[in-house]
């Protein structure tokens, strides 16, 4: 299951005359979940072997700590995706892409979420895709359409209520998402597809892409890959 952590809470108004509104953020609560459970079973096989090995086993387990949890920070803790005003900022493992509005020519959900901004592809890792969730919404869609034509439609326009209020309780509900009875990903896209095409017109939005390079998360997993291979060979 993943969620929405940011829904849009109207401020103050903008230079522009428009409502402000908070950024939306977007990650997968499992990815998160599952980090730290990762992180927390690491720890205590580490410092177990610190405690109690013998020879090399506690130099070679501090060695190996930033090898294994820099990795593990980056692909389940860092991924998120921040949806404002103005950008759009994509936090993937190894480095951060910022499309200013103007700069999106698209998303895409397939088997991944992709960016499409300045002529470039961009892989989304902080919204998976799940494909049983989508099937999950198209047998939600194929009973609502199949009750909806029959005879006796009428009669069971509160079980159709109910089927869709199923879907969403199964589904995760995006805020502003058209169609909440999709799968999460699918919502996701469609309402930061929204956002780029409403706002790709106003003058703040517009400059061109920018890619950082994580670099506590490279410099700390090299340096440490150095020292587990120095500890052992020595």
């Amino acid at each position: 299951m993943t969620e929405s952590d940011g829904k849009p809470h109207q401020g103050p108004a903008a230079p522009d005359g428009e409502p402000e509104y908070a950024d939306r953020v977007y990650r997968s609560v499992p990815g998160v979940i599952s980090g730290v459970l990762l992180l927390v079973v690491a720890a205590w096989l580490i410092g177990d072997a610190v405690v109690s090995g013998t020879g090399k086993t506690p130099y070679v387990s501090l060695a190996a700590v930033p090898v294994f949890a820099f990795p593990v920070i980056a692909y389940t803790l860092r991924p998120a995706v921040t949806a404002g005003r103005d950008r759009l900022v994509v936090r993937n493992p190894w480095r951060t892409v910022v499309a200013p509005w103007a700069s999106v020519d698209g998303l895409r959900a397939g088997y991944s979420v992709e960016l499409f901004a300045g002529g470039k592809k961009y892989q989304v890792w902080a919204v998976p895709v799940s494909l049983r969730q989508r099937k999950r919404a198209t047998r939600t869609q194929s009973s609502g359409a199949t009750r909806t034509q029959s005879p006796g439609a009428a009669g069971h326009a509160s079980r159709t209520g109910l089927g869709m209020g199923l879907a969403k309780r199964t589904n995760p509900v995006v805020q502003g998402s058209p169609d909440p009875t999709r799968a999460w990903s699918d919502q996701v896209t469609a309402v930061l597809q929204e956002m780029a095409e409403r706002n790709a017109g106003r003058p703040a939005a517009a400059g061109p892409v920018a890619v950082r390079w994580c670099w506590w998360v490279i410099a700390p997993t090299v340096l440490g890959l150095v020292a587990l291979i120095t500890v052992i060979a020595v």
